[in-house]
């Protein structure tokens, strides 16, 4: 049995901005039904509700250094119905906040002292537990420095994880947790650790590149994205450092959990449906409007949905440049989604222009996005780059036709409707151009108006499978692929 240590700084239900809660909430489960022992380990925000009867204290009074600071750290143990143990990192200092990452005004200050210690006590847990690892899997900046202690400070005799081997998973690549030079002193690193071949980017410390450099495998959430990220224009300044490493880069498409992203027995839509009966679809639409206030007249019309952290990346700025050129060709729209003022602005004054046609919910709502994703006939997704993306694979099994650019895991997940085949589960467009979604929104709807045609692209969509078992035993089999790999530093040290 595989032992696998699990480090990420959001984990659904605990703490969600992104899909990188949804895997590393979600992918341990599978983990284990391919015969792996998992246990997870994330920030004890203040935003985390437990039942205080289902948390244990299970290392207490840890002194963890961050620099010359000392903080004192607790480890959590969360009591759950899965054979996935969870593990809440505690130290009000740094974790009892408002939010995971910030404030609508910036990023907090000491995000680098934050995830250090979250690291540090990762580490100590494993010292104070005897619990070895034969992987750590560590997601995205914030974990970034794993590996290189485990390359560096761990590669001693009497170290009981001098064996202990990592991988580390890129989420996105526009987030690296870049950092001033000074803060490099407060990781406990050795300095030869910082430079042109180590942590060293623009003069300051990246904690993105430490993954990257010093994991022993490297993995991205599509295989398109592991391409596309060894490029200029997706690799974020680090695309050389990428391809040095391409042989141990992989893209593995993350799944999704249809025990609750399922039109069959959602418990939070109006109505169940499947591919045998549709009929549930329709009084999920009614009631999706009546959600967001709008006539039901709309029933009768094409109804695109959107669920998305508000963002340049995730396409705002085509869909500003089209949006009246889109509401005259007499659709319905509604939006859910949080994030930077200036889009929330956007769409606030665009349902304002259109209150009969137009519904947005800035915010997060799970229930809310069950019901957009049960209601709609389109979901749109334009994103400039999306290293997987989920919604789009949640419509699919929910009958909801996307329309996205072919970038990353848009392009792997979704294949373009050609009608002549009858292939197809939605529609897709290559320039990120306002002019290339609009012909791409037309094309959609003049199928969307051919019953036969439009129910042929929901069947084929709700056929896929896209569930977490296929990608979970490319995990597994990473991992023992990664154990067989030499013990040392990388070829860059």
């Amino acid at each position: 049995m595989l032992n696998i240590l699990f480090a990420a700084s959001e984990v659904v239900p605990f703490a969600k901005t992104g899909g990188l809660a949804d895997v590393a909430g979600t992918l341990p489960e599978y983990l284990v039904k391919n015969g792996c022992s998992v246990r997870v380990f994330l920030p004890y925000y203040s935003t985390i509700q437990v039942d205080v009867r289902k948390v244990s204290l299970v290392v207490d009074s840890v002194d963890i250094s961050v620099g010359d600071t000392v903080h004192r750290a607790e480890i959590w143990e969360v009591q759950t119905s899965s054979p996935v143990r969870v593990y809440l990192v505690r130290c009000d200092f740094f974790f009892r906040r408002v939010s995971l990452y910030g404030t609508p005004d910036g990023d907090y200050p000491d995000n680098a002292q934050r995830f250090i210690l979250f690291s540090k006590a990762v580490f100590e847990f494993c010292y104070r537990s005897g619990f070895v690892p034969d992987i750590m899997h560590c997601h995205d900046w914030q974990t970034g420095l794993i590996p290189a202690y485990l390359k560096t400070i761990c590669r001693v005799r009497d170290n009981p994880l001098r064996e202990c081997r990592s991988v580390f998973t890129i989420h996105n690549m526009a987030y690296q947790g870049v950092f001033p030079r000074e803060d490099f002193s407060l990781t406990g690193l050795p300095d030869s650790v910082f430079g042109i071949t180590g942590l060293e980017f623009w003069g300051k410390m990246n904690m993105l590149k430490s993954g990257i450099l010093y994991a022993d495998r490297v993995t991205t959430v599509s295989e398109q994205y592991s391409r596309e990220i060894q490029t200029p224009e997706y690799g974020c300044g680090l695309e050389g450092v990428l391809r040095d490493r391409r042989n141990d880069l992989h893209g593995i498409l993350n799944g999704v959990d249809y025990d609750v992203w399922n039109p069959a027995r959602d418990p939070h839509i109006s109505a169940v449906y499947d591919p045998s009966d549709l009929a549930g679809k329709k009084k999920c639409k009614t009631a999706l409007l009546k959600e967001f206030g709008l006539p039901g007249l709309l029933a009768e019309k094409p109804l695109i949905g959107i669920v998305s952290r508000l963002a340049a990346q995730k396409g705002f700025d085509l869909i500003e440049k089209c949006f009246e050129e889109l509401m005259q060709q007499d659709i319905g729209l509604v939006v859910l989604g949080a994030g930077d003022a200036p889009y929330q602005d956007m769409l606030e004054r665009f349902a304002r222009a259109y209150p009969d046609r137009a519904g947005v919910v800035i915010g997060y709502d799970n229930v809310l996005a069950h019901k957009i994703e049960a209601g709609s006939d389109m979901f749109l997704m334009p994103s400039q780059y999306e290293p997987c993306g989920l919604n789009q694979i949640f419509s699919l099994k929910y009958g909801t036709v996307p329309i996205v650019r072919a970038t990353g895991g848009l392009d792997d997940s979704i294949v373009d409707y050609d009608p002549k085949t009858g292939q197809g589960t939605g529609f897709k467009f290559a320039e990120y151009k306002a002019a290339a979604l609009l012909r791409t929104v037309k094309r959609a709807l003049k199928f969307y108006h051919k019953p036969d045609h439009w129910e042929r692209i929901m069947l084929n969509g709700m056929a896929c499978d896209f569930s977490w078992t296929e990608s979970a035993g490319k995990y597994v089999r990473l991992y023992k692929e990664t154990l067989k790999k030499s013990v040392g530093l990388s070829a860059n040290q």
